[in-house]
């Protein structure tokens, strides 16, 4: 079971920049062996390259860009993503998409009598839920749509339990 982001984009990138570089290679070499003309003649990259000094703005900002996508690549391999599947407890390979894990406590929070409309949000520590009712006085509400969000979690049985915030926005003032 993948717990963590698979790195596809960047490893799709990288692999599609140097497929197109090994292509226009290829395709050079076998110009070069058929007697063509090259789109890219050596001559003039070699030439070009060779007039260039260290100093210059624009190896500068070539080795710049290189070394920036470069770090770029390697902080997307080190650092871990926001996981695909959460932990539950018990059996060690059981999980639950982010999508469901989600969706189950959006359906908690929607529930609670007087709620019109609910979004949660999911953090590494804390699920928001941020509900809104028709009502015109709030009080209890958030108490009310704590516990249920909680008492789902109590039914998931997360790996690691988050904190529940709840944010109450009422359609109607009580003026």
């Amino acid at each position: 079971m993948k717990r963590r982001p698979r790195r596809s984009i960047p490893a799709t990138l990288t692999a599609i920049v140097l497929l197109a570089a090994c292509a226009l290679v290829a395709v050079i070499a076998i110009q070069m062996l058929l007697g063509e003309t090259p789109w890219i003649r050596y001559d003039t990259v070699a030439g070009a390259l060779h007039d260039m000094r260290w100093s210059d703005v624009v190896t500068a900002i070539a080795g710049g860009v290189a070394v920036l996508l470069g770090l770029i690549l390697v902080l997307a391999a080190i650092l871990p993503g926001k996981p695909t599947v959460l932990p539950l407890r018990g059996d060690p390979d059981s999980g639950a998409s982010r999508r469901s894990y989600r969706s189950t406590l959006h359906a908690a929070a929607s529930t609670v009598d007087g709620v019109s409309g609910a979004t949660v949000k999911l953090k590494p520590r804390t699920v928001t839920a941020k509900v809104s009712t028709g009502r015109t006085t709030i009080d209890g509400l958030a108490d009310a749509v704590r516990g249920a969000v909680e008492h789902r979690l109590d039914q998931i049985d997360p790996v690691l339990r988050p904190t529940v915030k709840v944010k109450v926005r009422a359609a109607r003032s009580a003026s």
